[in-house]
């Protein structure tokens, strides 16, 4: 019999416990400050016995989850009731941390009340946990859009009976006669009244339905106000941010408007160049990739006109056979000898204040070797829902990808994934059936990580999985290490800004 789940300090100190039989609150608190000192740190156990109980324990980071047992129970169901315990906590909690546990000491309860009955483990996932305690009923959801349509439909028939009465009303006026009244009211005339104000208040909330006549200037008018959309605009805006909703100011693919956001030159001299890449990638879930394209760009500007006649000088270090194209006015031989860009004629000057493609450049493989950052999706059947297991691994060491977000497509109607163990942070967009990765940096420190979900689905409800991040390190290795001018050769000041985007990458 399992007497109590608990999850405690090093120290032995209790954050939540739940017991399962009758306990006083001095035998758990006692029983869990003794639980420490029993433990022997020189052998990898996960159990510790004492004359009348056991312990089944798990560390997790600072802490212990702790179930007390008799010492006569099953401990390999012990052991798999355990880990069901230390998945269920990372789902209500971001951190394994004590503040953040009694935060959520409640939820927590509710899932373990859960997990075991009077004692005995229950049946369930953790997709189930999260059903139960979060009380969605379908039928519920069918009780009240049928109560919302009886309501509509009584509201429907109030107002054509009012009509109806203020009709008889405007009938009986036109002809001399008292208004009709209704029955127990006593006299006609404080019917005829008590009609009129019923009937006025209801046709009254209709008219905001009806379109608005055309605003007369003639006297104040409350009908034409400048702002007014865009005051509800904003607070419908609010109120999706209030429900938990992330709201872009922008939609569609990330541009290169992004990146300069994210990397704004600090000094802009005045020669600049903006070194901008952009990837497109197309891999199959199994591995292989179907197709990888790059295409790059050296963008010149020069906003003095006393540097207007310069040369550029290139390092090409890409050993991946990029094919390298310069502009019809810059003299390919000098680039192909020297490595220079410069105009075909020397006393020509580039142009003043606009920006001008000098190079281009273009990578187009399938060798598997080439991707730089690889995406392993494995999800796998379990009873009714679907374990899925993602990672992602920096294959290019020399990069820094910031701001990564994988996007993984969910089955609609099916609730929030259970996150199991993740590394970075996740947002799930229940509009969208989206479940998003977000990453704030991947490089050689960091270029491994992996998340865990359950959710109810089918292995192909979680494709394509779709990436996408900016860089300020280009993927090839083409860098401008020196401005020169024509006549002199003296070296001219100049700043840099480099750019590496995604227009498409996706895991098939």
């Amino acid at each position: 019999v399992l007497l109590a789940a608990a999850v405690c300090t090093k120290a032995g100190k209790a954050i939540v416990s739940r017991q399962f039989v009758e306990m006083t609150r001095t035998r758990i608190e006692g029983l869990l400050a003794a639980f420490p000192k029993l433990m022997n740190t020189g052998k990898q156990h996960t159990f510790v016995e004492t004359e009348s109980v056991r312990y089944v324990y798990q560390p997790m980071e600072k802490l212990y989850m702790v179930l007390i047992t008799t010492k006569n129970s099953n401990i390999l169901e012990d052991l798999e009731t355990l880990r069901l315990f230390s998945r269920v906590i990372p789902e209500y909690c971001r951190a394994l941390e004590e503040n953040e546990i009694s935060e959520h000491c409640f939820d927590l309860i509710f899932a373990f009340d859960e997990i075991v009955a009077l004692g005995y483990r229950e049946n369930v996932n953790l997709a189930q946990i999260r059903t139960f305690t979060e009380m969605d009923s379908h039928e519920e959801k069918v009780f009240r859009a049928v109560r919302e349509t009886q309501e509509r439909e009584a509201k429907a028939e109030m107002r054509r009976k009012a009509k109806e009465l203020q009709q008889a009303r405007r009938d009986a006026e036109r002809h001399g006669k008292k208004a009709p009244g209704f029955g127990g009211f006593g006299s006609s005339g404080v019917s005829g009244g008590v009609t009129a104000m019923i009937t006025e208040t209801i046709i009254e909330t209709e008219k905001p339905k009806v379109a608005p006549a055309p605003a007369r200037p003639s006297g104040p008018s409350k009908a034409l106000k400048l702002g007014a959309k865009g005051k509800e605009v904003d607070n419908f805006v609010d109120k999706l941010k209030s429900e938990g909703e992330n709201i872009m100011t922008s939609v569609g693919k990330r541009s290169a408007e992004a990146a300069k956001v994210l990397a704004p030159p600090i000094n802009m001299e005045s020669v600049h160049m903006k070194i901008e890449e952009k990837i497109s990638l197309t891999c199959g879930r199994d591995g292989g990739l179907q197709n990888m394209e790059l295409h790059g760009m050296i963008m010149l500007h020069i906003s003095d006109e006393k540097f207007a006649r310069i040369r550029l000088h290139v390092e090409n270090e890409d050993k991946r056979g990029v094919q390298l194209q310069t502009h019809p006015n810059v003299d390919k031989k000098l680039f192909t000898t020297e490595s220079q860009i410069g105009l075909k004629n020397p006393e020509k000057s580039f142009p003043i204040n606009s920006d001008v493609g000098v190079l281009k450049w273009r990578l187009q493989t399938t060798e598997e070797s080439f991707i730089p950052l690889t995406i392993n999706c494995w999800p796998s059947e379990s009873g009714n829902s679907c374990d899925v297991n993602i990672e992602y691994e920096l294959q290019e060491e020399s990069l820094e990808l910031n701001d990564v977000i994988i996007t993984i497509p969910l089955p609609s109607g099916v609730g929030a994934p259970v996150i199991g163990e993740i590394d970075g942070e996740y947002r799930h967009d229940s509009r969208r059936n989206l479940l998003e990765w977000c990453l704030p940096v991947i490089d050689a420190k960091n270029k491994s990580g992996s998340l865990e979900f359950s959710i109810a689905g089918q292995p192909n409800d979680f494709f394509p999985v779709q990436v996408s991040f900016v860089s300020k390190k280009n993927y090839c290795n083409i860098q401008v290490t020196k401005v020169t001018q024509v006549d002199g050769n003296s070296p001219v000041r100049f700043s840099t800004e480099t750019t590496f985007l995604v227009d498409k990458y996706e895991i098939l």
